[in-house]
């Protein structure tokens, strides 16, 4: 069984199709999902999709792009309320983003802090996104540890190996998307080469990133293959076993899930 760690079905591009999307990844191997929240105004969509499937989880928060317009609102305390649904299994996506800049940076800052708070009361994984901002993502990564331990991941990384190693260092996984398979991604596949097994994950973002041979289509949860295929490829094992071992690290991080045997 393959694990799609990050998507969002409730975006309009999969929630339009969104029984065709499941078949389709269901046929891939595809056994269980991660649907993330991105803004609270949406949470219940994204909530109901997870609680209509089994094998769908999602998360809540707010992704650094909504922080300037959703950002001073949240509390902590509304994020640890919204994550005792049976549904929600982590708190995210937040963190940093440079390169668009949609929000400020000193909200995004804050926003990512109140994000890491809820996952260090609840027991949560907190998904991170990180974009041109790998100095100050280490910073408040660490210096929130120091405050008290929290668990998570790097989704779809793409960032130099500093972040990587650095969130390694406090128990975080890290999250390989479709742009594994770009041909201008060769820092990222040796990156990959370094990163123990037992810390990957793998993920789509669909409907965005559609990795090589869908680069240009719609992404979606079944094209996480082509990602794990790559990834076994360069850390020289069988596609088996990237499966099997990528599988582990999904329930072994999003712990709250009780695995179907």
């Amino acid at each position: 069984m393959l694990v799609d760690s990050h998507c969002h079905l409730d975006f309009e591009q999969l929630s339009s199709q969104l029984d065709d999307v499941l078949r389709r990844a269901d046929l891939a191997g595809v056994g269980h999902m991660l649907t993330i929240g991105t803004k609270i105004r949406q949470f219940d969509a994204v909530r109901k999709i997870a609680s209509e499937h089994s094998n769908i989880h999602c998360s809540v928060g707010i992704h650094p792009h909504e922080a300037e317009e959703e950002g001073p609102s949240i509390t902590v305390q509304k994020l640890v309320e919204l994550s005792n649904d049976p549904a929600v299994v982590a708190i995210g996506e937040t963190g940093l983003d440079y390169f668009y800049e949609h929000s400020p940076r000193d909200i995004q800052k804050q926003s990512f802090r109140i994000h890491i708070e809820a996952a260090r009361k609840t027991g949560l994984p907190l998904i991170v996104h990180t974009r041109n901002a790998d100095e100050d993502t280490i910073q408040i990564l660490h210096e929130e540890y120091a405050k008290g331990p929290f668990t998570g991941v790097i989704h779809c990384f793409s960032s130099g190996w500093e972040v990587a190693e650095k969130s390694m260092e406090i128990g975080f996984y890290i999250s390989i998307s479709g742009i594994v398979t770009f041909k201008a991604a060769q820092d990222l596949r040796d990156h990959v080469e370094k990163i123990p097994l037992d810390r990957l994950l793998v993920e789509t973002d669909s409907p965005y990133l559609a990795p090589i041979p869908n680069r240009g289509k719609t992404n979606e949860p079944s094209f996480v293959a082509h990602t794990a295929a790559k990834v076994a490829e360069l850390k020289g094992v069988s596609d088996q076993e990237i499966a099997e071992q990528t599988t582990a690290n999904f329930f072994k991080l999003f712990n709250k899930i009780q695995r179907e045997n």
